[in-house]
């Protein structure tokens, strides 16, 4: 190895253990005390840094106790990049969710320690909330830079990719904050499934036997 670069890759891991343990403190802590009985402060002090240390990595304590699902939304577009390029764009999504759920390396919500607690406690604290919601949109960015390039397409200019992933990701949302309300850890992929299910099914056809369909409001006029 050229011992010109092995003491910058040293920094990169060490810089990376730090914000590890950094963020496993956050997430230990907030998730045995509560978010708003947990400071800055003593996060450093769990991790043995200062509070300029913790600066440097996080920009608040949210950021840090959600760093250890921000690596999802990255994992679910590698899935993203490697479905077949024939598959259309929500489909292509949906599978993308589905390998990310069945990934046997790196377990998905459901199968990982303690994740579904923090999903339910983000869904209670908006500021939690709020900054769960950035690491999604960033996530979502990407996926439709990825449909953009599938389709040979800018996406500044054509919707599809942008209209799939907010498809997608909507389905994604709702089976998620569904699966925080279920108080069923292991429910998250039978959600997931019936989340993208509806966009498949009923909600691009007809309403549900029985009830009247709506109305736009120019029939409303009309009548």
């Amino acid at each position: 190895m050229n011992p010109e670069r092995k003491s910058p890759e040293r920094r990169g891991r060490k810089a990376r253990r730090t914000r590890d343990t950094l963020a496993q403190a956050a997430f230990e802590l907030v998730l045995d005390r509560g978010l708003r009985n947990v400071t800055v402060e003593e996060i450093a002090e769990r991790a043995d840094v200062d509070r300029r240390t913790f600066s440097r990595y996080f920009t608040s304590k949210e950021a840090a106790v959600l760093d250890s699902i921000r690596g999802d939304g990255d994992r679910i577009n590698d899935a993203l990049r490697a479905r077949p390029a024939d598959e259309p764009p929500l489909t292509a999504y949906r599978r993308a969710v589905e390998d990310w759920l069945e990934d046997s390396g790196v377990p998905a919500w459901h199968r990982r320690e303690r994740i579904f607690e923090l999903v339910v406690l983000a869904e209670r604290e908006p500021t939690l909330y709020a900054a769960f919601h950035h690491i999604r949109v960033d996530a979502q960015e990407d996926s439709v830079a990825i449909l953009a390039d599938r389709l040979g397409v800018d996406a500044r200019d054509d919707l599809r990719p942008a209209v799939a992933v907010a498809a997608g990701a909507g389905a994604l949302l709702a089976a998620q904050a569904a699966w925080a309300r279920a108080d069923r850890p292991d429910d998250l992929p039978r959600l997931i499934g019936q989340a993208f299910d509806a966009l498949a099914g009923e909600l691009l056809t007809r309403p549900p036997g029985g009830r009247a369909a709506h109305r736009t409001t120019e029939e409303s006029r009309d009548r």
